[in-house]
């Protein structure tokens, strides 16, 4: 039996694995993290440092929310959209940072660009799939989005180090290609009807 590949428990090991060796310092991962005022002259840091994490919870929550909505997503389009996605998302998180950086040569670490951007497509997708938000009943995910979405974006007028600029990066990207599939399946629902449609008249004659 062969098994089929999963991308998001992939992204989850990896990530996990890179954690455990930054924790042991048994190499220094600095040069793989992503700062923006670098970020042409070490393209490769829009990848890398979608891998390395700060701390223990930064790494759990991030995985807790890739395994909760890479796992849907994924199994609904594909492994192969799953896999740009994510990693379309995650770049233009790293974009995101940089447009709103105060600071461009802090630089930063985290999977959250890509994460927002799943989350996006799957909001579109599944927009009645229930999710749950803090202590809030669960709500469906297309509101849960878009309350996710107003607080990274109202986070951007108050200083933290949150990279706030990635979230909405990530975010907007997977809205986007979210829109864009919604579009592909209606355009081609009608060929469908149509096609069954004229099964039933010719049966009926």
């Amino acid at each position: 039996m062969i098994l089929k590949l999963n991308w998001t428990l992939i992204f989850l090991v990896i990530a996990v694995l890179v954690f455990l060796l930054q924790s042991i310092n048994i190499f220094d991962f600095d040069p793989l993290a992503f700062t923006p005022s670098l970020a042409f002259v070490h393209p490769w840091t829009f990848i890398t440092s979608m891998f390395l994490h700060a701390d223990t919870s930064h790494i759990f929550f991030n995985m807790f929310a890739l395994v909760m909505f890479g796992l849907p997503l994924e199994k609904k389009i594909g492994s192969k959209k799953f896999l740009m996605i994510f990693f379309i998302s995650g770049i233009a998180g790293g974009i995101g940072y940089m447009v709103t950086a105060q600071d461009l040569s802090i630089p930063a670490i985290g999977m959250s660009g890509a994460i927002y951007g799943i989350m996006g497509t799957l909001a579109l997708l599944m927009p009645g799939s229930l999710v749950f938000v803090g202590g809030f009943a669960p709500m469906p995910m297309i509101v849960a989005v878009f309350f996710w979405g107003m607080l990274e974006f109202l986070g951007l007028f108050s200083p933290g180090v949150i990279a706030r600029g990635a979230h909405l990066g990530g975010l907007f990207t997977g809205v986007l290609y979210g829109i864009y599939l919604r579009i592909k399946e209606a355009k081609s629902k009608p060929k469908e009807d149509k096609i069954e449609l004229t099964g039933y008249a010719d049966w009926e004659r």
